[in-house]
């Protein structure tokens, strides 16, 4: 019986023994879990909103001269870099069917009259007269088209930036010249979605190039499109820009700057921001209640090694959250956290 009693008092301090290294063990195990992270308790700041962006020059008008007949050109008028006015003449293409219509014309004028003057006196019905009055209108119709594509005019001032053909050659389809306006350019920018409301129509832009380093370059927005990329969640807008001495042309690299006033935002460490690999969607990691709570943000404004960040949706960030600024590349959306700021 004191035997029984011995093995069964070990048998119970084994199972003791037991369960308290169980219990270390998983103590030790929920610590490993816990991510070592910094954090920055986020505020609102004013910023002045500005916004740099680049873009490619181009004619405000540009045409390129490519009549809807094919055939030999006769003669070009003009070269490259010649400065053409509206209504000159470019181009004389070859004039067989422009000259077959004219014969043609001519004939049906004279039998049009004819019979109208038969019409009056009853002795043609209104089926033939119509028939002929039809024939004089398409005729009529067609050589006022050839005349167009046969003598080629300019449809606005500019300058001619390519010559594709020489006198003699057949015409194929690619433009027999390039017609551009340099006296005003424009330009399209593609801004960040989240300044839709604040860009206007009519709004001053300054436009920079690195050629001219202490020149500016004042510009206007025509057009802001009315719709979102959705791919790039930018939209796009439209710059006039009079270059009444043409020192900046068509093709130059430039930048533009965009004031769009003072704004109070969130700005925050732009290496606390993370992208969604394959795609374009940021992300943040908050403090919530020690664990990790992933926000979807868009970037706005860049400051240097800062960014403007927004929620993508409203009250997912505000004043006084903890935002993970260091270790966040190791988290993800639930993770425990274990603060360590100094």
């Amino acid at each position: 019986m004191r035997k029984t009693i011995i093995t069964i008092l070990a048998v119970v301090s084994l199972m003791i023994v037991a369960c308290g290294k169980s219990d270390k063990k998983t103590v030790g195990k929920d610590a490993a879990t816990a991510e070592k992270v910094q954090t920055q308790v986020l505020a609102k700041e004013t910023i002045a909103r500005e916004l740099e962006l680049s873009a490619t020059l181009e004619g405000y008008e540009s045409m390129s001269i490519s009549p809807s007949l094919t055939g030999k050109i006769e003669h070009i008028y003009v070269e490259v870099g010649t400065r053409v006015a509206k209504g000159q003449m470019l181009v004389r293409m070859d004039q067989t069917q422009l000259n077959t219509t004219k014969i043609n014309l001519a004939s049906a004028k004279t039998e049009f009259a004819r019979v109208e003057a038969l019409k009056e006196t009853g002795s043609v019905s209104q089926q033939v007269y119509d028939q002929t009055k039809t024939q004089l209108d398409n005729l009529t119709e067609n050589e006022k088209f050839l005349q167009a594509n046969t003598f080629v005019k300019a449809q606005f001032s500019g300058v001619i930036a390519a010559k594709n053909y020489e006198d003699g050659e057949l015409y194929s389809g690619a433009p027999i010249l390039v017609l551009s306006q340099i006296g005003t350019l424009k330009a399209i920018i593609n801004i960040p979605e989240t300044y839709y409301p604040l860009v206007k129509k009519g709004m001053k832009v300054d436009v920079r190039s690195d050629i001219y380093k202490d020149e500016v370059f004042p510009a206007t927005i025509e057009i802001v499109y009315p719709t979102i990329d959705p791919a790039s969640h930018t939209f796009q807008a439209k710059l006039r820009i009079p270059n009444a001495k043409e020192k900046i042309r068509p093709g130059m690299y430039v930048k533009t700057t965009l004031a769009l006033g003072q704004a109070e935002t969130i700005v925050v460490p732009y290496q606390a921001v993370l992208k969604l690999t394959g795609s374009n969607e940021r992300y943040v990691f908050v403090n919530d209640n020690g664990t990790a709570r992933r926000v979807t943000v868009r970037m706005g404004q860049r400051f240097d090694d800062r960014i403007e960040i927004v929620p993508e949706t409203e009250g997912e960030l505000n004043e006084g959250d903890e935002l993970v600024v260091v270790g966040q590349a190791r988290l993800v959306d639930g993770s425990k956290l274990e603060i360590v700021n100094n």
